[in-house]
This record gives C-alpha cells, sequence and structure tokens, in this order.
C-alpha cells in the first residue's frame, strides 16, 4: 500500500486532518510513514503502530538519534536502562516506564550534564568541605597529643616533675580528701546533666563531647577509657532527665502510658549501661600464681563429672583428659557422677580406674548429685567439669596457686571456651569470624567482677575449696543455677574469688538454637529466683561493688520487656498518632543521636575485641519474648520452675527453618514492616507538622526490622551431620609410611576419630593407605594407626581406627589436653568497628529475609513468589540514572 494510497482512504485523510491541527506538515508526513512502516512491515497492531512514531519523537528531545539502529538503540539503553526486551512484548508497560522516566530526565537532565558554571559551585563546595576536614583533622590531632600527654604516663619525662610530685602527695591517699572529691565530681556531673539548655547550646554541647571523644579514639590507656565513660554517662544521664523533665505528653492517656513504658525501658537501659561501666572500667586480668616446686605440699583434689542424659561419646573425652591432667596421681581422684544411672557408664569407669557415683535419686537435679557426691569424696579442693568440657592438663597448675597463696580464696574460675560453633555461628556461618554471644562474659565482665572480688562459680571450669562449701551447707540447690548462687553464699560467707582469664578446657555449644534458648531460659529463671530468694542488695556480707555487680548481672536477665518495647516504640506514633517523646523533631534529633553515638564509641573501646557492635540487640531479640515469660513468673513465685539439662553432641541431617522458634520475631518484623508502609501513606497523605517525627519513627522501625532480619536468620538450621567436631590447629607431628619412611607433617585440625594433616608429599599416600601417625607431649612419644581417608594437594585426611583406651588417652593428650589448645581464642578477632559491624548485621539481616522465600512452607511460595515478582515490576517502573560511560569503554 502506497503512502498516496493511503491519503486516498476517508479515515486516513481525517487522521490526516487531525494531525495537521496539532503538527507541520512534515511531522504529519514522518508520523503516518512510521505507522505504515510499524503496521505493514514490523506487523504490529493498529494502536501499537501509531504510538511508535511519538515515542520515538518525544526520546529525540533527550537523545540523539542517529543514522545507525546500533547506536540508537545503544544510545536508548543508556537512557531507559529499564526498559524491557523485547520491547514488542512489553509495548504497554515499556511505554509507561518511558513516560516516567522522560519526566525524570526533564526535570534532571542538567544534573546530569552539569553546566560548567554548576560544576565550578559542586568544585567550591568539595574544595571548601575538604578545607574543613583538614582543619578538622588537625584540630583533632592537636587535641589527641594535648590529651595523650595528660592522660598517659610521660617515662621520658623527668624522674619528679612538680605534676608528679603533687599527684604523689600523702594528701590522695586520705579517705576524707577522697570523698571530697567524689563528692565535688559528682556534683559537677550534677550541674551539667540537669543545667538547662537551649536546643543551639545543647548541639554545641554534644558536638563538644563527640569531637573530644573522637580524639580519644587514638588515646590508648585506661585514663583514656575513664573520660570516655564520663562523656558517656554525662550524655546519658543529661538525656534521660531531659526525657523526664520535657517529653511526657500529660494531655493525651494514650501518649502519656506509651511514652511512659519507653521510658522505663529506656531507664531500665541506662541503668545497666552505668552499671556496666562500673564493673568494667578497670579489669584484673588476674595471672596465675605458680606451685610450689615440693609436691608434697599440693593438695588433694577431686574431679567431678556430672553426667545425666549425655552419650558416653561425649563423655569419655572430658574423663580421659581428666585422667591426664598434671598432678600426683596419689592426689588426684576422678569421679563420674551419673544422674543416669547406666551400666555401660558404670563398666567405662571400671575399666579406666575412675570413681562412679549413682544416687537412687534425683532432687536437686545439678546441685543434689554433686552435694550426694560430696559425702563419698573427702579431696580438700573439688574440680568441676560438665561432662563435654575437655580439661587441659595444665588446668590445676594455672589455677591451685591462688588457694595456696590466700587460704580465703575458695573459688577459681576459668573461662568456658566452645570448640564447636553455638547456633548463631553455625547458622550465619560466622564461626570465628564475629566474637560469640559468651564472649564478652568470659573476656571482659567476670574479669572485672574479679576486680570488685564478685567473681561468678558458672557451674563448669573451675575449683572449688571443700571447708567453703561445707561452711555454706553445699551447693545452693534452690534455685535452678545453683553455681551462681553458690558463689553468693561463700561470699556473703567472707571467702574470695578469683577468675583467670585462660581457657583450660573446651567443650560442645548448644546444637540447635531451640536448645540454646531453653538454656537461657533456666540461667535467666535462676537469676530472677535469686533476686528473689537471696537478693544481693539485701543482707550482710557483701561489699557494695559485689552487689553492683550481682544486681547488673541480675538485671542483664530481666531485659525482655525492655527490648520488646524498643521494637514496638516507633509504631505508637505511626499507627496512633501518639507522641511517645513529646517534643519537637530537631530536639528529639540533637538529644538521641549523638548520645546513641557516644555510647556506641564507649562501649565499642570497651568492649572491642569481644562484642561487637549491634550484635547485642541481635542477641537479646532472639531471647527477649523467651525470657520474658519465666523471669515474671520467677519474680513472683520463684518456687516455680525445673532444672532442664541442656542437650549436646546431637546432628541436624539436613537445613531447615524453626518456624516454631521464630513466631514471635515474624511477628514483631511483620508489624514494623505495615508501619513502614503505613508511615509512607502518611508522609504523603496525613499533617505535613508530623513528616519529621513521622521520619525519626519509620527510621527507627527501619532499624528493628534490620535487627530483627537478623534474628529471622539465626532460625534457619543449617546441617550438621558429623559426629565429632573438627578443631582447627598448628602444630609439628610426624607419619610413618608403609615402606617405612618418615615424614614431617603439620597438623590442620583434629577431632576424636580423625587428623588433618599438611605435607609436601602428600602425593605418596593413597586412599586406604594405613600409616603410624606419630605426636609427641612433652618428652613422651605415641605412634597411632591411621588411615588416609581423603587427599587433596598438600592435604591429607586421616581416620584413627581400633585404638585401645590407652591410645584414646594418649591421643586426648595429644591433641585436646594439650597445655597451649586454646590459648589463642581472643586472638583471632579484630577490635570492632561500628561502621563495619553494622554493615554485617545488615548482610545477616538481607540473610534472614532470603531464608524466608527459601524456607516458606509450600502452601505461602506461590503468595511469596506473586509479591516478590510484584515488588520487582512496581520497581521497575521507578527512574534510573541513566548509564554513563567513561573514556576507556
Amino acid at each position: 500500500m502506497s503512502i498516496t494510497l493511503f491519503y486516498q482512504r476517508p479515515i486516513h485523510s481525517t487522521l490526516y486532518l487531525l494531525l495537521s491541527i496539532l503538527f507541520t506538515n512534515k511531522l504529519v508526513r514522518y508520523i503516518l510513514f512510521k505507522f505504515h512502516s510499524y503496521f505493514n512491515q514490523h506487523k504490529v497492531n493498529v494502536i501499537e503502530a501509531f504510538l511508535m512514531p511519538f515515542i520515538t519523537l518525544l526520546s529525540s528531545l533527550f537523545i540523539n538519534i542517529k543514522q545507525h539502529k546500533i547506536s540508537f538503540e545503544f544510545t536508548l539503553y543508556d537512557y531507559y536502562p529499564h526498559l524491557r526486551l523485547p520491547y514488542r512484548t512489553y509495548i504497554y508497560s515499556n511505554i509507561l516506564r518511558f513516560v516516567i522516566q522522560s519526566i525524570f530526565l526533564v526535570f534532571f537532565k542538567n544534573q546530569l550534564k552539569p553546566s560548567s558554571v554548576k560544576e565550578d559551585a559542586i568544585n567550591y563546595f568539595y574544595g571548601g568541605v575538604s578545607f574543613l576536614l583538614r582543619q578538622l583533622r588537625w584540630f583533632d590531632l592537636k587535641l589527641g597529643k594535648l590529651l595523650k600527654r595528660l592522660l598517659s604516663k610521660n617515662k621520658k619525662g623527668p624522674k619528679k616533675s612538680a605534676t608528679k610530685a603533687i599527684a604523689d602527695a600523702r594528701v590522695w591517699q586520705n579517705k576524707l580528701v577522697k570523698y571530697v572529691i567524689l563528692a565535688f565530681i559528682l556534683f559537677l556531673l550534677a550541674i551539667f546533666i540537669t543545667i538547662p539548655f537551649s536546643l543551639e547550646a545543647q548541639a554545641i554541647f554534644i558536638s563538644f563531647i563527640l569531637l573530644v571523644a573522637y580524639a580519644l579514639k587514638r588515646v590508648k590507656g585506661q585514663m583514656a577509657t575513664i573520660v570516655m565513660i564520663t562523656l558517656s554517662v554525662t550524655t546519658s544521664s543529661r538525656y534521660l532527665w531531659w526525657r523526664y523533665t520535657e517529653t511526657l505528653n500529660w494531655d493525651d492517656p494514650l501518649a502519656l502510658a506509651l511514652g511512659g513504658g519507653l521510658l522505663l525501658a529506656e531507664t531500665y537501659a541506662w541503668l545497666v549501661l552505668i552499671l556496666g561501666f562500673f564493673q568494667t572500667i578497670n579489669p584484673l586480668e588476674r595471672k596465675p600464681i605458680p606451685l610450689p616446686k615440693n609436691t608434697d605440699l599440693w593438695p588433694t583434689v577431686d574431679v567431678y563429672i556430672p553426667t545425666y542424659n549425655e552419650p558416653l561419646s561425649v563423655v569419655r573425652p572430658t574423663t580421659l583428659a581428666a585422667l591426664s591432667i598434671d598432678w600426683p596421681a596419689d592426689k588426684l581422684n576422678v569421679y563420674i557422677l551419673d544422674d543416669g544411672k547406666r551400666s555401660e557408664f558404670k563398666e567405662f569407669a571400671e575399666e579406666i580406674g575412675v570413681g562412679y557415683l549413682a544416687r537412687s535419686d534425683n532432687n536437686h537435679a545439678k546441685a543434689g548429685n554433686m552435694n550426694s557426691a560430696m559425702r563419698y569424696t573427702d579431696g580438700e579442693y573439688i574440680a568441676i567439669f560438665d561432662c563435654d568440657h575437655v580439661p587441659a592438663r595444665s588446668f590445676l597448675q594455672m589455677t591451685m596457686g591462688q588457694f595456696l597463696k590466700d587460704s580465703k580464696v575458695c573459688l577459681v574460675q576459668t573461662p568456658h571456651h566452645f570448640f564447636s560453633a553455638d547456633p548463631f555461628e553455625r547458622n550465619l556461618n560466622n564461626h570465628s569470624q564475629i566474637p560469640n554471644e559468651n564472649m564478652l562474659f568470659y573476656g571482659l565482665i567476670q574479669d572485672g567482677n574479679d576486680m570488685w572480688d564478685a567473681t561468678f562459680f558458672c557451674g563448669s571450669c573451675a575449683v572449688l575449696k571443700r571447708a567453703a562449701l561445707d561452711d555454706i551447707g553445699g551447693f545452693a540447690f534452690e534455685t535452678v543455677t545453683e553455681d551462681a548462687h553458690t558463689a553468693l553464699r561463700m561470699q556473703r560467707a567472707g571467702y574470695k574469688t578469683a577468675y583467670i582469664n585462660i581457657p583450660q578446657a573446651a567443650g560442645l555449644a548448644t546444637d540447635s538454637l531451640s536448645a540454646h534458648i531453653g538454656q537461657r531460659i533456666r540461667w535467666a529463671r535462676g537469676m530472677a529466683q535469686i533476686f528473689r530468694l537471696d537478693n544481693p542488695l539485701m543482707g550482710k556480707g557483701l561489699s557494695f561493688p559485689q552487689r553492683l555487680c550481682y544486681i547488673n548481672a541480675m538485671l542483664h536477665f530481666l531485659s525482655g520487656i525492655p527490648r520488646i518495647v524498643f521494637l514496638t516504640a516507633p509504631l505508637a506514633l505511626i499507627y496512633f498518632n501518639a507522641y511517645i517523646i513529646y517534643a519537637p523533631f530537631i530536639a528529639i534529633f540533637i538529644y538521641v543521636v549523638p548520645t546513641l553515638i557516644q555510647i556506641k564509641a564507649t562501649n565499642s573501646r570497651i568492649q572491642g575485641k569481644y562484642r561487637y557492635s549491634f550484635w547485642g540487640e541481635v542477641y537479646e531479640s532472639v531471647l527477649a519474648w523467651y525470657i520474658l515469660k519465666p523471669t515474671t513468673v520467677a519474680l513472683f513465685n520463684p518456687n516455680k520452675g525445673k532444672f532442664n539439662v541442656t542437650e549436646k553432641g546431637g546432628l541436624n541431617d539436613e537445613e531447615h527453618y524453626d518456624w516454631g522458634i521464630s513466631k514471635p520475631y515474624l511477628i514483631l518484623l511483620l508489624i514494623n514492616l505495615l508501619g513502614i508502609i503505613v508511615g509512607v501513606l502518611r508522609l504523603f497523605l496525613g499533617d505535613s507538622s508530623q513528616i519529621g517525627v513521622l521520619i525519626i519513627s519509620m527510621g527507627w522501625a527501619f532499624y528493628n526490622i534490620i535487627i530483627l532480619g537478623a534474628a529471622v536468620a539465626v532460625a534457619a538450621e543449617a546441617r550438621q551431620v558429623r559426629h565429632s567436631h573438627r578443631i582447627k590447629a598448628n602444630f609439628p607431628a610426624g607419619v610413618r609410611l608403609a615402606n617405612g619412611h618418615t615424614l614431617k607433617v603439620k597438623i590442620t585440625d583434629y577431632s576424636d576419630n580423625g587428623v588433618g594433616i599438611e605435607t609436601e608429599h602428600a602425593h605418596l599416600c593413597r586412599v586406604n593407605d594405613k600409616i603410624e601417625l606419630l605426636m609427641s607431649r612433652g618428652n613422651k612419644q605415641f605412634s597411632f594407626t591411621t588411615y588416609v581417608c581423603n587427599t587433596r594437594k598438600k592435604q591429607i585426611g586421616l581416620t584413627l581406627k581400633d585404638l585401645s583406651l590407652e591410645k584414646q588417652r594418649a591421643f586426648i593428650q595429644c591433641t585436646f589436653s594439650r597445655a597451649d589448645a586454646w590459648l589463642d581464642w581472643q586472638n583471632n578477632f579484630r577490635h570492632d568497628r561500628p561502621s563495619y559491624s553494622f554493615k554485617e548485621v545488615q548482610k545477616t539481616s538481607l540473610r534472614g529475609f532470603s531464608n524466608l522465600l527459601f524456607h516458606a512452607p509450600r502452601a505461602l511460595q506461590p503468595i511469596i513468589k506473586f509479591m516478590t515478582n510484584t515488588v520487582i515490576y512496581i520497581n521497575s517502573f521507578t527512574p534510573k540514572k541513566p548509564i554513563v560511560h567513561n573514556n576507556y569503554d
């Protein structure tokens, strides 16, 4: 059909006339020509053929259409990168994308290609910022040097400067002078905390504090840490004072009730913060005390290994390692305390020559088991190991010196180290990358407790004095945390405690998130029971610092309600229009954000190697719902509840998502997600005066979503098919091949039934070859029959088979019981960097959402797929920044 015939048809003539009214004759002919081309040659329908010329004309406003088709397509892709291919299949949706993107280009095209004036303005701006940063850095360095001179020890200065003479004056040793100085400092703090500031003055004040805190990052030493703590106490206390005096809405009952709940939760958090600073302000870091060379002066020790339902495969390594402890054989007695009353355990005990004790009932659980054993043993001291904690042979030599130096010492505790990954580490695949939940307590808090003579007994990896136990009536059994309660009673009786922060045993972590939560529930219930039955704030015998250390530990397990409050608080304004912080947007920002930054910076400095920033919120969020009920019940009825044994050594054949345990997180996550949606709607449809506070509330809700996403990620249980956990190692050994040749090798990992070695001569070994593994303990040499199970490059995997009990004991001595086996437990972690830590939490949160999609029930898969595709489809219409090619493309 020719163009002439096209014009001769009546309908086409009418169309030509209509177009002529709007466009020039040249454009009309172009449009009709393109219409003919698309309709007849490309076989598109009438509507598409008519619209395509207009799309081409519209695109010419933004891009230079070249003659070559390929150039045009590339240019179109650069400016409209989200158009779907093939264009014809998605013609209608692409038209909408094209229009939205074109509008975006109309308004933002100049920003994409700035004029020379705008480029100059941008350069001047960045130049000014760079100059400001350089000046700020100069001031920061000067301030840092000044603080370093003031706070650090000046070893190169004169032996007796004027400042030194004043500092060494005897007057400072007077108690009255100390109390006067302390009162004066508290008075100054009270002034800084309570004096009213305008918003401008508050902004200047908090900016100065943040500047000083930033400068102190470069200053090492305890004095700098004390200054950081002082700044955090000042800012947080000032914030809390502001909250109590200016931010409660007394005219709105709902806002007052919800705001009061948030304020109580903030008060709880502030109290825990202050007590935590006190607890860890000066960790003792006690060193072991050498024992007398004359072993006749060494006391007798009974080793208790209590067990209930654990398999013999878990108990065997612990018992064999206990027999290998470096201590005179006539002064060391090992006992298996079997509350399961199993015949195979009794036979095993008889075979290796250790004591076996069982009782007729299981009254008072673990505490009752150990109290019963005390009636049949007579050692001067009692070492206790959970049945999965394998002791190092140096355990008693590292701990017993404290008792011989001070007869009032009744307890020496060492860290609980775990060679297997806990549920957080295993399910998130970050074992040995991020400090686990226990590390803060055993790495820092216990050292801080030791400073105040308030070391807690943790139920295992500890030595206790029998005379002290007899003095208090044995192990406490009134609560389900017999360990902490026992230490409290001994300290009330006037005995001292000690903590050696050197791992001398290692064990199995909990196998699943549900088991982990069950263990924490027992701890939380027990601490609440102690709070009610033997409150450390009441009664005689404890010093004031000891009371504070114990009360802080108990408050830690009451975090369930406050954590849930923080996870839901921003929704009060979004859902109910309730101003829980009754203050202007700018005031909330000035008081809240800098205070949180200062607290995070201080905690990062103190806890850097033991707890990364933001991970504490994740741990608390996982536990909050589950510890809420038992702690509340225990506070009202402390006698309710029973001792639950934590299962160890279990397997998980396949990955699965624990929907039951994750229900609370999912509900909290859902209401926060809905809160974001409602908040967005209110931003566009609601009162414009609320935009600031809505943005803050939505930002808070978004932060909660990140934390809850990470909590959700932990509920995806990873596979655990190994009966024996492999432990990374790096120490020399040897192998003897079948032909008699001996090779030097390096042990890279081991378990109780296998070893991984590294050698340059791995090619000499074949799978199923019989090899003698040569290892040493001190001056003793041992050989073990092994078989090659796999080889790859320099690595060889060896399996232990048919080892006698004596050989098993020797293997434990050469691996698990080595004195240096666990010394590097804290050396794998860098100091905390809050920005890096937050990125890791974000990644974990995204992983949590991914787990939800992957593990969703089949019935929900179509809905989730539809919602996911809907979000992707809607996002495809949002404007995209054009692709800019550099000179190297």
